[in-house]
């Protein structure tokens, strides 16, 4: 195996290593995928100013999220499925944002239930909930987040209805594969992930499956989600959730500063500015070019943080330094996880560190407390480039 340097070396050997409809599912955004793109490249265009002469000693990049102390400013974002890119893949992305001195935060829709990595972590995770039409099994699952002493809670508000995603219904996404004739010939390319598949129980998602009535297995993730998910939810529920979980409740979703303004109005600890990573709203702007706007409005009333597009150490300075006190990570996490398990996720938390520490020196700074603004180029900044 070639020496792994970066994110996208990670991504080019967990396409060779996991089934191509779970490696589709986590690489694909809705419809022309022109907002999953934008994510992304819109980090280009920002520029970065380096600063010479400056004493680079001592550096720390180190912050809080939520009042939580980080290593850096980042923290794992919520992945469905995460345990169908490896074998107990939940359960290895959390340990190894554990020993990184990050958050790991849990999807709703995870192969490994809430007790599965409570029971194989020491630190507080953080969990993701989707709110369901069953409020019974919702009460439910805020309970046994709180039972497992996760530290925060992420209320998505983007996916009340499913986003179309091309490659997923061609593929036939379920969990675990059905045996198609095309399922098959490609599990046959990928022994390492099956040997690995054979060797845990956990192929289905392990916090719905047993406590939904009725909910015995899933078959069509899209078809469980159309019938299961709330199109209903609204700000009157946040309120809800909120007072049931009594904890640190971060709200994903936010894309628009009237939104944003309503999350504030919520008590809400700090919001996420994300787009679902392109998988919901073609045509929606990035989550960095909506970023500042939102920063500026808010970022004195509640904590900003953002998701979508994250690649690199670089980006995460860039956010910062355009009001994000937090930032998560999907994709890059995905790949190195289903290219090396946890020692995948580890190196690509590494990476993303170590690339974070350098560029924060390059531009004249010691610690990420103290970046801001003024270490991007003048006009590059995505509110400048359209003034």
């Amino acid at each position: 195996m070639s020496v792994i340097t970066h994110i996208e070396d990670l991504r080019v050997l967990a396409k060779k290593r996991v089934p191509r409809m779970f490696y589709d599912y986590a690489d694909s955004g809705s419809w022309t995928e022109s907002t999953y793109r934008a994510n992304e490249s819109d980090f280009a265009k920002i520029k970065l100013r380096q600063r010479v002469a400056v004493n680079m000693e001592n550096r720390s990049t180190a912050a809080k999220m939520v009042g939580i102390p980080m290593a850096m400013p980042v923290a794992i974002a919520p992945v469905g499925l995460t345990g169908m890119q490896h074998a107990d893949g939940e359960i290895h992305a959390a340990r190894a944002a554990e020993k990184a001195g990050i958050r790991f935060t849990l999807s709703t829709m995870s192969i490994c239930s809430i007790e599965d990595v409570a029971a194989a972590t020491t630190q507080p995770f953080w969990f993701q909930l989707y709110v369901m039409r069953d409020r019974d099994f919702i009460e439910r699952l805020v309970d046994r987040a709180k039972a497992a002493k996760c530290d925060a809670l992420v209320l998505t508000l983007d996916l009340q209805i499913l986003g179309q995603r091309h490659k997923d219904l061609k593929n036939g996404l379920s969990a675990p594969p059905k045996p198609t004739l095309a399922n098959l010939l490609n599990l046959a390319t990928k022994p390492r992930w099956c040997l690995g598949m054979a060797g845990t129980k956990r192929r289905q998602f392990g916090n719905i499956v047993g406590h939904v009535k009725g909910v015995e297995n899933m078959g069509s993730l899209s078809a469980w989600t159309a019938q299961q998910f709330d199109p209903r939810l609204n700000w009157g529920d946040v309120e809800w959730i909120k007072k049931r979980w009594g904890g640190k409740l971060i709200l994903k979703g936010i894309q628009d500063v009237e939104d944003a303004k309503l999350a504030v109005q919520s008590g809400a600890d700090a919001l996420i500015v994300s787009n679902h990573g392109g998988r919901q709203l073609d045509g929606a702007q990035s989550s960095i070019e909506a970023l500042p706007a939102i920063a500026a409005a808010v970022g004195n009333q509640i904590e900003v943080h953002m998701d979508g597009g994250i690649r690199s150490g670089q980006d995460v300075l860039k956010a910062w330094a355009l009001g994000a006190r937090g930032t998560y990570i999907g994709r890059a996490m995905v790949w190195g996880l289903g290219a090396l398990g946890e020692e995948g996720v580890a190196k690509a938390l590494a990476i993303i560190r170590n690339e974070l520490d350098l560029t924060m020196a390059f531009c004249g700074h010691t610690q990420i407390g103290t970046v801001d603004r003024s270490i991007l180029l003048p006009g590059t900044a995505p509110d400048e480039r359209r003034a």
